[in-house]
């Protein structure tokens, strides 16, 4: 996927992304926000070194207020545990 979205914003170079870090129930609200905001940072990181311009990129982190799936086991913190990508042009 990270892959896919490089190739994609090195040949759109006026697209905008956002990065959104999202964590698991488990925690703290402060940890799980750090911990979001160190999972989208990573995948901008990596964009960046694929040769992403950084300005094309903003990361923001929701920790575990937007949870992808509700119950309280791990096949579905499993899921919590991502970052999705919006893009804009």
């Amino acid at each position: 996927t990270l892959r896919k979205n490089a190739s994609y914003l090195k040949s759109n170079s006026s697209a905008v992304i956002e990065i959104q870090g999202h964590c698991d129930e488990r925690g703290t609200n402060n940890y799980n926000i750090a911990l979001g905001e160190r999972r989208a940072k990573s995948a901008k990181m990596y964009l960046v070194s694929q040769g992403v311009g950084a300005r094309q990129i903003h990361t923001i982190s929701y920790g575990e207020e937007k949870p992808f799936c509700f119950d309280s086991k791990e096949e579905c913190w499993f899921k919590n545990r991502r970052v999705h990508f919006r893009v804009s042009e």
